[in-house]
């Protein structure tokens, strides 16, 4: 019975290490079945780069003229229509001239009155100089004449200013373009009595042949600026052109030039303010409308990388660096700015290091990988 009872024992430790023995080898070969995942890895190199930074803008034409009446009385034409293109000097506005033309006829009917009596007094003055010098009258009637003269010659001046007061408000009752441009709104319509004391004006005239396009750094962009390009007196002709984007994501057709620093910061929102010109030869832009300048600053070389290469976790940007061993590492970086879509890596990564360009979902660190070597121009990356 014993003896039985020991060789069951032995088959059950048998049967035991056999399971155990093909576990182990199941495992290996388990094991050995799972290659190191193949990946593809960047090797980084400093590159010359420029950031790319977009501020508010607003949008004037060259000149914004307010238009307004010289004169009060009844707007009895309007000659063009809202929104017009109009030349300089072209006849926009009337305004009822009857008043003054009645006031220029008075003025004119004055001055030939004044005229008739200088000649009046002229002949007072001859007829009485032989009298004087024959002692028949006295000489202070004489001067009596002469000054009675001198008085008719002022109210002959003071007539014929009057005559030119009177052409000049009857000529204000054509309301002219001051400049070629295009033509706002109009407040008040025909029928409208209108003032030269009136709050609002009859329109404006925006000259929009170029555009001053207005947008403000703060101080440390400004900063940032200045050490790129140095003085302000040659900033201005340093500087690359600069971008105008309008209306969402669509960019403006024509490069603009800064020509125009402020002279100090805006105390209340830290702020300066700068001016870019663009040609506007289709009148595309309109005064008052507004986008966001594009202005790219150059940087010293430095590693730039994709940002499709990058994870962020609780606001901190990582990347996958690949040792000599082909060993992934998660690695922190500080970012300085972007290009496109590239980040430009102030601290973290160096001229050479290696990164894993994608797929790196699943890695941690320790983690071995076979690396595929790719290369991808940064000009290319920079249009992606």
């Amino acid at each position: 019975m014993k003896k039985n009872a020991i060789y069951i024992l032995g088959y059950i430790i048998l049967f035991a290490s056999i399971i155990f023995l093909y576990s182990c080898n199941g495992n290996a070969t388990a094991a050995t079945a799972a290659p190191a995942p193949e990946l593809p890895v960047l090797t980084l190199h400093k590159e010359q780069a420029s950031t790319a930074t977009s501020y508010p803008a607003t949008l004037e034409g060259m000149t914004d003229i307010e238009l307004r009446p010289q004169v009060s009385g009844i707007l009895t034409n309007i000659y063009v229509d809202e929104g017009a293109h109009v030349r300089k000097g072209q006849l926009l506005f009337k305004v009822d001239d009857k008043p003054y033309l009645e006031a220029l006829h008075n003025a004119q009917a004055n001055y030939n009155a004044a005229k008739a009596t200088l000649i009046q007094q002229n002949l007072e003055v001859e007829k009485l100089k032989p009298l004087v010098n024959n002692s028949i009258v006295s000489d202070y009637q004489l001067k009596a004449a002469i000054a009675a003269r001198d008085i008719a010659a002022a109210n002959v001046a003071q007539a014929q200013a009057q005559i030119s007061s009177a052409e000049i408000n009857l000529a204000y009752t054509d309301i002219k373009a001051p400049v070629s441009g295009d033509i706002n709104r109009f407040p008040k319509k025909q029928g409208a009595l209108v003032s030269p004391s009136d709050a609002m004006a009859l329109t404006t005239i925006s000259d929009a042949h170029k555009v001053h396009v207005y947008f403000s750094l703060g101080e440390s962009d400004f900063v940032a600026f200045k050490q790129t390009y140095q003085k302000q007196d040659t900033a201005l002709q340093n500087l690359p052109p600069v971008l105008l984007q309008i209306s969402g994501e669509q960019m403006y057709n024509h490069n603009g030039k800064i020509d125009m620093i402020s002279g100090k910061f805006d105390q209340t929102t830290g702020t300066i303010t700068l001016r870019a010109t663009f040609p506007n030869p289709d009148g595309f832009l309109k005064s008052g409308n507004t986008g966001r300048v594009i202005l790219k600053l150059p940087h010293a070389p430095t590693v730039i990388i994709p940002q499709e290469a990058t994870a962020e976790v609780q606001d901190k940007i990582f990347v996958y660096k690949v040792d000599k061993n082909n060993k992934v590492t998660k690695q922190p970086i500080v970012v300085s700015g972007t290009t496109g879509h590239m980040y430009l890596v102030e601290k973290g990564l160096e001229d050479g290091d290696q990164i894993v360009y994608k797929g790196f979902g699943n890695l941690q660190d320790g983690m071995t990988i076979q690396p595929k070597k790719i290369s991808l121009q940064a000009q290319t990356i920079a249009t992606n």
